[in-house]
């Protein structure tokens, strides 16, 4: 741990407040792509500890989130058929469909089950030759290897009842889109470090240069994201709009080169829907043809699906940072984590469900020193 303790020194952290109050002397917005750095700016206060002319907006970065609608409705339809072992993450199991979520299918005998790992989806197809499992594979490049190992290893295996259904995004599609949006106001970015520890950063330096926006990769403890925001900053005041890495200690410029090389193998780049933002061209990943015979969606031939948001949910913009989790109406009220409207009050990294666990409905008073002591690590709920 003590690794770790070290990112949340507060001497250090005031240290960079400080800097950052020094090296401000306009405003500025950053957003914050990873929906893990949400939840950590907002369990530690950091945003509230800034100076007024830095302002952190909420990106799209929470996968459960941004899986549309329609795919969610797929999942349920597929795990309530009889003989079928559904497999998913936790975070996926509350997510609301049209009429239902996972949970509920559960209750009404589907067998819905919790695993931490694709592998062990595909051990269950292994040790269950006459069922149909099926792994919800969601999320951004960092989960993509360990799915497309799965589906490599079912090959290797001859495994012929084991499927992926596929909802993968990619992160800087959804760069491009939110800097072509004609509401942003995002003027640099805070990358997602473990998604750069996979894929490298590549991708960025095009980016940055295009949009005129500094883009610089950091980690998830407050020291990272402050250390992020403090060169953003500075980049911002000096009129640079370059790819920085602070984040060495994970991430390589040419990431990992194997994890890259099975993700090619087995996905090839698709448009894809993101949940309350639209169609973004190129940013999703689907199973190449010589791995279609694995795909959940063409196997259970999933179609007619009809889909249908919560009128009153504002998650959408909330992902598009548009609006704070707390000017939607239903936020805490009709909205809560036991009674979502959107993924964004349940996932483990949505911002809704970031401000109702650390924040609720009133903000309070700006701390006066950076709440990051060990002693006030724990969250409370």
């Amino acid at each position: 741990m003590k690794y770790i303790d070290e990112f949340n020194d507060p001497a250090l952290a005031r240290r960079l407040l400080d800097e950052i109050r020094a090296t401000a002397t306009r405003p500025w917005a950053l957003m914050e792509v990873c929906g893990g750095q949400t939840h950590s700016i907002v369990r530690h206060g950091i945003d509230r500890l800034l100076p007024d002319e830095v302002e952190l907006i909420h990106g799209p970065g929470c996968p459960v989130c941004v899986t549309p609608l329609d795919v969610i409705d797929k999942a349920l339809e597929i795990a309530a058929r009889p003989g079928v072992i559904f497999c998913s993450f936790g975070d996926m199991l509350r997510v609301p469909g049209t009429d239902r979520d996972l949970f509920r299918v559960k209750g009404g005998g589907g067998d819905v089950r919790v695993v931490y790992s694709p592998l062990d989806a595909l051990d269950l197809a292994r040790r269950n030759p006459d069922r149909e499992v099926v792994f919800f594979a969601i999320g951004f490049e960092t989960t993509a290897p360990a799915n497309a190992m799965a589906v490599h290893q079912a090959r290797r295996l001859g495994l012929t009842n084991f499927s992926l259904l596929v909802s993968h995004v990619r992160v800087p599609p959804a760069v491009e889109a939110i800097m072509t949006a004609p509401t942003c106001r995002v003027q640099g970015f805070l990358a997602a470090g473990h998604v750069c520890s996979v894929m490298g950063t590549a991708e960025y330096p095009a980016l940055a240069e295009r949009y005129g926006v500094p883009i610089v990769v950091t980690g998830f403890e407050p020291l990272d994201i402050l250390e992020g925001i403090r060169r953003a900053v500075r980049q911002l005041e000096r009129g640079e709009h370059r790819v920085e890495n602070a984040y060495a200690r994970a991430v390589r410029d040419e990431g990992n080169p194997a994890a890259v090389r099975m993700i090619e193998e087995v996905f090839e780049v698709t448009d894809r829907n993101w949940r309350g933002i639209g169609r973004i061209p190129a940013s999703g990943w689907r199973l190449t043809d010589a791995f279609r015979a694995f795909d959940a969606e063409h196997r259970f031939d999933v179609t007619g699906i009809r889909t249908e948001e919560p009128a009153e949910c504002r998650s959408g913009e909330v992902l598009q940072g548009l609006i704070k989790p707390t000017e939607c109406a239903a936020f805490g009220t009709t909205c809560t984590p036991r009674t979502p409207l959107g993924a964004t009050m349940v996932s483990s990294e949505g911002a809704c469900a970031a401000y109702y666990l650390y924040r609720r409905m009133n903000d309070g008073p700006t701390p006066q020193a950076a709440p990051v002591a060990r002693e006030e690590m724990n969250p409370v709920a």
